[in-house]
């Protein structure tokens, strides 16, 4: 049975006969703002903010306003189905949640509330590397939910071994291996906070419960944190990596592997090529290279090049309902959302994510309806207009 989406905003009128109203708000563009009042400038600047003086951040966003959507009329859109068959798994919108590191500087219950979100609303979680809770202890939380694990590729190949036994024992299902962040990108507002929460040994929950990681200390984690902090500093990144290293991610995760932060056909073709699964078109957020090109401009690019041999997936800018469709019409088979339910979490915890979750596809289902569309699978790129801002 379908999920009806865009039930939520009756329920939301509904609730509003005894005078209830949303907790937060339904424009999931105001909870930037909206974080930026109520928390801390240094964990809000680590969420919002991106590389150089954010030129890419904008540029993501301007990518998506700047294609229009075309509705078309008198089709039968009364029965709507938003799932989506990807890598081998049914979801039950194009949706997951994208893997954002050290949620616990936005709340207290960090991971495991938003993936416990996460699960109640059926769409994938994915975590971090570099999450602030243990894998196992998200696994938990989230039952036998759909969950990917983020890797952060770092230097030490037994730690990296390591991650990706215990995240296939916690049952983790797809990898996603995050390719842009070799090293930290220049951010000035961490820089001018001279925030770095792995510095206080937040955020490397994952290494120091690791066995491997361990292995490397003189001392145990709490007896010389300051140690294991510098050990974890020290094999984090590595810049080293080229195309013939896949082979051993291949050899050590038997599940989907997929590759973040492809921007240029060239590398979704190798992608391809090394015989992995799937590729996030993505520039982090913006978080990595200022100036870059716009992810949503390097979509179709991508799509055209691989979309017959690869799963094609999409972050960076996406914000509401309508991006999701835009992203999909430009080539994506499904959409990994970051900041707004990180703001959401920190607002309104658990419950923070999931209104966000439901309002996103709530706009979705919407979209899709008022444009023509009964689902995912018929959107293209015919269903868009490109305007200059």
């Amino acid at each position: 049975m379908a999920k009806h989406w865009a039930d939520f905003q009756y329920e939301i009128y509904l609730n509003g006969m005894t005078g209830a109203v949303p907790r937060l708000p339904t424009d999931t563009t105001r909870l930037e703002e909206l974080a930026e009042h109520r928390l801390g400038p240094g964990p809000v600047g680590y969420v919002a903010g991106s590389a150089g003086d954010g030129s890419t951040a904008r540029a993501n966003r301007a990518a998506l306003a700047r294609r229009r959507i075309v509705p078309r009329m008198l089709r039968d859109v009364s029965e709507r189905d938003l799932s989506v068959e990807v890598l081998g798994r049914t979801l039950p919108a194009p949706l997951a949640l994208a893997p954002v590191g050290v949620l616990s500087i936005m709340h207290p219950d960090a991971e495991s509330a938003a993936a416990r979100a996460a699960a109640a609303q059926g769409v994938p979680f994915v975590l971090s590397s570099a999450s602030s809770t243990p894998m196992e202890q998200v696994a938990e939380a989230m039952g036998d939910a759909e969950r990917w694990f983020q890797l952060y590729w770092g230097k030490d190949r037994e730690v990296t071994r390591s991650f990706l036994g215990r995240a296939k024992a916690a049952g983790f299902s797809v990898l996603v291996v995050t390719l842009d962040t070799p090293l930290l990108a220049w951010r000035p507002r961490d820089l001018d906070q001279a925030y770095l929460p792995f510095l206080h040994g937040v955020g490397t929950a994952n290494y120091f419960t690791d066995p491997a990681f361990r292995a490397g200390l003189a001392k145990p984690v709490h007896e010389d944190p300051n140690a294991a902090v510098l050990h974890f500093l020290g094999l984090f990144g590595d810049p080293g990596h080229t195309w013939p290293d896949l082979a051993f991610l291949r050899e050590h995760w038997d599940g989907p592997i997929v590759l973040k932060g492809v921007l240029h056909p060239d590398d979704a073709r190798l992608a391809a090529d090394a015989g992995v699964d799937g590729v996030v078109v993505s520039n982090h957020g913006g978080r990595q290279v200022a100036g870059s090109i716009a992810a949503a401009d390097a979509l179709p690019q991508v799509a055209d090049a691989v979309g017959d041999r690869l799963t094609v997936l999409f972050d960076s800018g996406v914000r509401t309902g309508d991006d999701v469709f835009k992203s999909l019409a430009l080539g994506a088979q499904a959409v990994l959302l970051g900041r707004p339910y990180v703001y959401g979490l920190g607002l309104d915890g658990q419950a923070g994510v999931e209104h966000v979750v439901r309002c996103v596809l709530a706009e979705l289902d919407l979209t899709l309806a008022l444009s023509g569309h009964t689902g995912p699978g018929t959107v293209s790129r015919a269903d868009l207009t490109d305007h200059p801002n």
